[in-house]
């Protein structure tokens, strides 16, 4: 088999298993009320069949990457394979929602090792720069496409054959990458580092863990909670223990001086930053298309589809104009052009046509596309070959640490300013104090149930009305530190990434990729 089919056959097992997980957490929020209506859960319920994945899957990335610098990668990710696998057998056969849940974590489990282990394969795969571009961009248009299809591919499953049917459905998918995976892709590993770097693993999934755990209760809980500054304060001091141990460790699971290099640094920096503003951008327009202009749960997932489609074409189009121009340009151009489109949305009101606003989300999204896979190649290109796992890892839990604190954060700002707009109305109208927190609750939640002792001189249409213009104006907030936060990073990138796009030497640490016994593969 020659190496040009080689490379596309591993490609494709990549995209497989990132088309399978992602395609599993887009497809799930459509199936939740079938969920909800099988179990009879309570909502709590349904926000631990989200979270209970994505807790492991942050928890565990950056072991992950470790893990598969020291034993292999593609051992590492045919073992996820078959951890993900196996848990949407389990989730599809759910009796309680409780098994469900638990189902739900094992997959974060296979989840926070495919995504990393699937990136440095395929820096393994393609050492060459250019090429590397351009495959980055194809494996980030497979997420994209996941986006648009998960959601109608979800609704069609749930209709025909119920809720269960979206985790069978990773079975042969599932299947395929497996095989494709022992079929061709070739082993590689850091053969310097042979022990696993106990300390360091336990303490780096305690900070992840608490805070990742802490972000998501904030939806629920206030910053200054008991349980939350617990949390957070349990994270600070595991993060500093940490480093510690990895500073002094003669086998780090995490080599700190990977961030002496300029461009690795600030590349995975700028992709918090882009993940922080693009997730959070789609959870506020969603809140927006449905409280306040009043679209279904569909409508408002079909509104997205166009900025998911500008997503998958500018990432098809970043690989090649990576090999052009240099991931410098490209990830600076996308920057500018989403931070510019965000910024326009500070005129939106809650009469704002959806023409407009789609327009703008296009251009948001063909923005983010343009970035995010070069984002990803710099970060493994900028890395040696031996840390391929370990980069790639870093790199997973940056996109995935942001993109939950741009939700909590920004999901904290925008209740804030409307609770804040809609109290200032309400008392200046002299509306009853246990009847304003009665209606900032309800807004809060996402409906409004007029009191009927509300005062004579205040209409329904004012209330409503008041609410729709707070959560405007939380959205007006949100959108400027959005478009501040993706100009910062185009300027970290113009002013400290490095164009060039030469291989990184290994810098005297050794990666081996090891031959296959099937004929006809090619070696290394």
């Amino acid at each position: 088999m020659n190496q040009a089919r080689v490379k596309a056959m591993t490609l494709a097992a990549m995209c497989f298993a990132l088309f399978m997980s992602n395609t599993d957490d887009t497809s799930l929020n459509v199936a939740l009320p079938s969920i909800q209506a099988s179990f009879g859960s309570h909502v709590s319920g349904l926000q631990w069949i989200i979270n209970a994945n994505t807790l492991p899957a942050v928890s565990l990335a950056l072991p992950s990457g470790a893990l598969g610098d020291i034993f292999g990668r593609k051992r590492v990710f045919l073992t996820a394979l078959v951890i993900y696998t196996f848990a949407s057998i389990l989730c599809g056969f759910a009796p309680s929602l409780g098994i469900l849940i638990s189902g739900r974590f094992l997959q974060g489990i296979g989840a926070a090792a495919l995504v990393p282990t699937s990136l440095s394969i395929l820096g393994d795969t393609f050492p060459d720069p250019k090429e590397k571009a351009k495959a980055i961009g194809i494996w980030s248009a497979v997420s994209g496409i996941a986006l648009i299809t998960g959601p109608a591919l979800g609704g069609v499953f749930v209709d025909i054959w119920g809720w269960q049917s979206i985790f069978f459905f990773n079975v042969p998918v599932g299947a395929i990458a497996f095989v494709l995976t022992c079929r061709v892709v070739r082993e590689s590993k850091n053969l310097t580092q042979q022990r696993l770097d106990v300390p360091g693993l336990l303490f780096s999934i305690i900070f992840l863990a608490s805070l990742t755990y802490a972000i998501i209760e904030s939806n629920n809980l206030v910053w200054h909670s008991p349980m939350i500054v617990l949390l957070l304060a349990i994270a600070g001091f595991s993060l500093i223990a940490f480093l510690v141990v990895e500073s002094r460790s003669s086998h780090p699971m995490l080599p700190l001086q990977l961030f002496k290099n300029q461009t690795f640094a600030v590349v995975n920096f700028v992709s918090v930053l882009v993940f922080f503003t693009f997730l959070s951008l789609l959870f506020i327009f969603s809140l927006f298309l449905q409280q306040v202009q009043s679209y279904s749960a569909t409508m408002a997932g079909l509104c997205f589809v166009p900025l998911n489609g500008a997503f998958v074409i500018a990432s098809l189009a970043s690989g090649w104009l990576t090999a052009r121009f240099g991931w410098r340009y490209v990830i600076a151009a996308g920057l500018t052009m989403g931070s510019v489109t965000t910024l326009s949305f500070i005129r939106a009101n809650a009469d704002t046509e959806y023409v407009t606003v789609m327009w703008n989300l296009v251009l948001c999204g063909f923005g983010s596309g343009l970035a995010v896979s070069p984002l990803a190649a710099a970060a493994i290109s900028s890395a040696p070959l031996a840390k391929g796992g370990i980069a790639s890892a870093i790199l997973n839990s940056s996109n995935l640490l942001g993109g939950i604190l741009g939700i909590a954060l920004m999901g904290t700002i925008l209740a804030q300013q409307l609770t804040s707009d809609l109290a200032r109305s309400l008392s200046a109208w002299g509306v009853p104090e246990n009847i304003q927190k009665t209606l900032i609750a309800d807004a809060l939640h996402g409906g409004v149930n007029i009191p009927n002792d509300l005062p004579a001189n205040i209409s329904e249409l004012a209330v409503r009305q008041t609410i729709s213009n707070g959560f405007v104006s939380g959205l007006h907030t949100a959108v400027l530190i959005a478009s501040v936060a993706l100009l910062t990073g185009a300027f970290l990138i113009l002013a400290f990434v490095q164009q060039t796009l030469k291989p990184v030497a290994n810098d005297s640490l050794l990666s081996v990729s090891e031959p296959q016994s099937d004929k006809g593969i090619y070696k290394r």
